[in-house]
């Protein structure tokens, strides 16, 4: 009982954190996570198999890379049958590297790992044994992450320890929960602006009257994380490139959006691919890729409510906006 309730209580810390604005992935953010083991123990004969919480503090060198202190609590293991099933307690603190592939912001972000750890375990009384046996190790991993939000994800992974003292290998099987916060969001600074450079006064243009802006209800809907126009939508996108053909003096900005569900940089990314797979379309139907302009705007932008599924499908979108330039 106590341990599920410690567990309860980290993962709501872990959720409530997320709530902050200053919370963010990529260099410099810090990273925690409180994670559940299931280990093989091969390097000792005398052991059977169990299974290890732990938490770990990790802080990000560069977007991709991380440096990770952890400590796992060998607290469910026992001596084999033919020893009593003794109970066996242990503890393990490591240090590692690691990589990450992909972009800040992407919903899945695959890992590699490396390092090393030092455990200590309680000898088997029935081998003539007492106290604890301390060992390092080696360490290599991989795994996936999951963000869920910006700054919230879940992991699954596994691990293998190479034993120094007897060259033999324990394995793990790892899930986890954590959060970033206090990175750089994968954004670089940008460059200073160069100093501004007097000129000339321009001579004053007679000012031409403004072009009209008209709004195209489009009915484009997609799949769930998809940026394909399905073949039901082609004729709606068919009959606004018929109308610009008529009117070539128009142009038109492609808007993509998306629900709610995953984090906003990978959001921005699947509303640009759905502006872009429509201004495909268009152009397919003969209208110059020089009048269109294709603009994601992630899911800052519902007009449907997130909460509901049918909320949602609606809001995984794209509109038009039709301008007509002044004779």
């Amino acid at each position: 009982m106590k341990l599920k309730n410690t567990l309860g209580l980290a993962i709501g810390s872990l959720i409530a954190a997320t709530s902050f604005g200053a919370l963010a992935q990529g260099q410099g953010a810090v990273e925690g996570e409180a994670f559940w083991g299931k280990t093989w123990n091969h390097s000792v004969d005398s052991y059977q198999n169990g299974r290890t919480p732990g938490v770990s503090i990790g802080y990000f060198l560069t977007d991709d890379v991380s440096v990770n202190l952890t400590y796992r609590k060998d607290d469910y293991t026992r001596s084999s049958t033919d020893t009593g099933n003794q109970r066996i307690r242990g503890d393990h603190f490591g240090l590692k590297s690691q990589y990450h592939f992909g972009q800040v912001g992407d919903m899945f972000r695959p890992y590699v790992e490396g390092g090393v750890s030092h455990g200590s375990m309680t000898n088997v009384a029935a081998d003539g044994h007492t106290g604890r046996d301390g060992s390092t190790y080696l360490t290599t991993g991989a795994g996936v992450k999951m963000y869920i939000t910006d700054n919230l994800y879940a992991r699954a992974g596994g691990e293998a320890d190479y034993k120094l003292d007897n060259g033999r290998w324990d394995y793990q099987a790892l899930i986890g929960l954590g959060v970033n916060f206090g990175g750089s969001g994968g954004k670089v600074a940008p460059a200073p602006a160069p100093a501004p450079v007097e000129a000339a006064p321009a001579p004053v243009a007679e000012s031409a009257p403004a072009p009209e802006v008209v709004k195209v209800e489009l009915d484009v809907k997609f799949d769930f994380n998809k940026a394909v126009v399905k073949p039901g939508s082609k004729g709606d996108v068919k009959n606004l490139a018929d109308f610009m053909k008529q009117y070539p003096r128009t142009t038109t900005t492609v808007e993509g959006h998306t629900d709610s569900v995953g984090p906003a940089a990978y959001n921005q990314k699947l509303s640009q691919r759905r502006a872009d797979a429509v201004k495909q379309v268009l152009v397919q139907d003969g209208v110059a890729p020089n009048r269109i302009q294709s603009v994601g705007y992630g899911k800052s932008r519902p007009v449907a409510d997130n909460a509901t599924e049918a909320g949602r499908a609606i809001n995984r979108r794209v509109e038009a906006k039709v301008e007509a330039q002044a004779q």
